[in-house]
């Protein structure tokens, strides 16, 4: 088995980071809330798939994307993630930056077009409305700073225990992705009313600019909050659990024979 070429990679990683976006906050944006008319009583009736299912739509793209390309890169598909597993000792240092530049660039052409299509509806307005984080204010409950950076660090960091014992070559094999996608459909369900969930820098990113409303003022909380929560548990996984394994890489690997020539 081979580790696929950095620039693969980062294509997958790329590929991955614009579906989670693409679909967890398409389906927030379009599909959350739906009225559609009632002819027989006149009233309109709500067809929307609700907090339920934008939680499950999250999970959903990172379970799906796992399976597709997680033997490239690993599927990180979150700066977070990729940060944690490095100080878990689980991922080489100096992939960290491309694999960041990745994830963002892959999220934002993904907000590009979730923006481009909101708009081909009469009368859409994207401010506020392209389902970005926030605070205070920009907070669906309405909660503090304090609390969303204390949800949003405590979230990623359990998100990450997942990923790193799901990983484990003594788990069941194959069911990683199944794990690790019902895990972020939990933390969906848990803090969409308090953040409308990041966990993840490059979601954040990824709308933020489109969405506007204070949004990009308050993107810095959803970089850091995440951050510190994966550092904090990739510091601390093989102590807690007594499983080290800061030995073997959370990359992706594939058979030679399947790997393209390069010319």
């Amino acid at each position: 088995m081979r580790t696929p070429a950095l620039t693969s990679r980062l294509g997958a990683e790329a590929l991955g980071t614009f579906w989670l976006v693409f679909g967890g906050c398409g389906s927030a944006i379009f599909s959350a809330k739906y009225l559609a008319p009632n002819v027989v009583t006149g009233q309109a009736v709500q067809l929307g798939i609700g907090f339920l299912g934008v939680a499950l739509a999250f999970g959903l793209t990172v379970l799906t994307m796992a399976y597709a390309v997680g033997h490239v890169s690993g599927a990180h598909f979150n700066p977070a993630v990729t940060i944690g597993v490095a100080v878990a000792k689980r991922f080489p240092w100096r992939d960290v930056p491309a694999y960041l530049v990745a994830q963002v660039v892959g999220g934002l052409v993904a907000g590009l077009a979730l923006w481009g299509i909101a708009r081909g509806v009469s009368g859409f307005d994207a401010t506020g409305n392209l389902a970005a984080n926030g605070y205070g204010d920009h907070s669906p409950g309405g909660y503090t700073l304090v609390a969303v950076l204390c949800a949003e660090a405590i979230l990623t960091a359990f998100f990450l225990y997942v990923i790193l014992g799901a990983t484990d070559d003594r788990a069941p094999t194959g069911f990683a992705p199944i794990a690790i996608g019902l895990a972020l459909t939990l933390i969906h369900l848990i803090s969409i009313p308090i953040s409308n969930t990041s966990v993840n820098p490059a979601r954040s990113t990824a709308v933020a600019f489109f969405n506007g409303n204070g949004a990009p003022a308050q993107l810095w909380a959803f970089w850091v909050a995440p951050i510190i929560g994966a550092a904090i548990a990739g510091a601390t996984y093989h102590l807690v659990t007594g499983v080290d394994r800061r030995d073997e890489d959370i990359t992706g690997v594939v058979d030679p024979e399947d790997l393209k020539p390069t010319t």
